[in-house]
């Protein structure tokens, strides 16, 4: 029989983690197609001219070695392949970001995540609730950076609420955008591992990334922007308010945020919260919430977020 669908893995490394010790990771690919995966050099061929099966090769190899799953075992191999035999494959393999000049394309690891995309393309405006590790803040800034570099808006605002810890701003060292940065460290981290430095520095040199603290909004129009509000939990009632009449023409926000993580006073109620409650009936407002089963940091952050549940309950 000649042999059918061929990728090339050109990182030694992936093609190694993907093979796995004595190719134990490759057998379990091989269960899951009902073939043989033949290697020869940085090539991976299936061994069937079947066209679903080379279609569900195409898309575990795409799923795995874009998103460099291999590296994390035979674990995230059988989670992954878990998935696409589950009956929600259609909506894990049809939904995906691109991002132009990206490191890889970036699919759902869980159904909601796979909904977040779908409500990301077709909303105005998203809300995404969930947990540490559940993914949220990545696929923001993935669909952001999709957004600006396929020039669909021309540039992209990084906002956070500032919950200061007995330091005010004002006392830090650097301009505004130096004094805010750190803040904003998780959003950059994402697109560090979404884009080349190169990319992340074009953009910042023609101004198409902007930090903008979030008190700093006021009296603001934000047209044909790519938004993204992370931390939203804590902003208050006022600042979630003005945050989002700010919305111009041909902009699409998205706010992130984990309405358990509160660092507000104790009286006051999250503007996150209050704002899904006010705005739920709005057809035009997509509303995601992850839970523990989309974690996907590691088992590990998994465990955590499901210990401190129950603890709650």
């Amino acid at each position: 029989m000649d042999l059918g669908y061929t990728i090339v893995v050109d990182d030694s490394e992936i093609l190694s983690a993907l093979c796995g010790a004595n190719d134990r990771n490759l057998r379990s690919i091989e269960d899951y197609l009902g073939v043989t995966v033949v290697t020869r050099g940085n090539e991976l061929t299936v061994a069937s001219n079947d066209a679903e099966t080379c279609r569900k090769f195409q898309v575990l190899m795409d799923r795995i070695v874009t998103g460099h799953d291999a590296a994390n075992g035979i674990d995230r191999i059988a989670a992954i392949i878990g998935n696409l035999e589950s009956d929600d494959t259609a909506s894990l393999t049809d939904y995906f970001i691109h991002i132009p000049n990206g490191l890889r394309r970036i699919y759902p690891k869980s159904q909601k995540q796979a909904e977040m995309i779908a409500l990301l393309e077709t909303k105005q405006l998203t809300f995404c609730l969930g947990p540490a590790g559940t993914g949220k803040t990545y696929i923001a800034v993935a669909s952001a950076l999709s957004l600006v570099l396929s020039r669909t808006v021309r540039k992209l605002v990084l906002t956070r609420p500032v919950v200061e810890a007995g330091e005010s701003l004002g006392f830090l060292p650097g301009d505004l955008e130096q004094k805010i940065s750190p803040y904003l460290r998780p959003l950059y981290d994402a697109m560090e591992s979404l884009v080349s430095p190169e990319t992340v520095r074009k953009l910042e040199d023609s101004r198409m990334i902007e930090i903008a603290p979030l008190a700093y909004m006021r009296g603001r129009s934000l047209d044909n922007c790519a938004v993204i509000l992370d931390e939203a939990q804590n902003t208050t009632k006022e600042q979630m308010k003005m945050f989002l009449t700010r919305l111009g023409e041909g902009s699409r926000a998205i706010i992130t945020g984990d309405p358990t993580q509160v660092d507000l006073p104790t009286r006051a109620e999250s503007g996150l919260s209050h704002a899904v409650r006010v705005l739920a009936g709005i057809p035009d407002i997509g509303i995601i919430a992850l839970d523990n089963r989309d974690v996907v940091r590691s088992p590990l952050v998994k465990k955590i977020v499901q210990a401190y549940e129950q603890q709650n309950d």
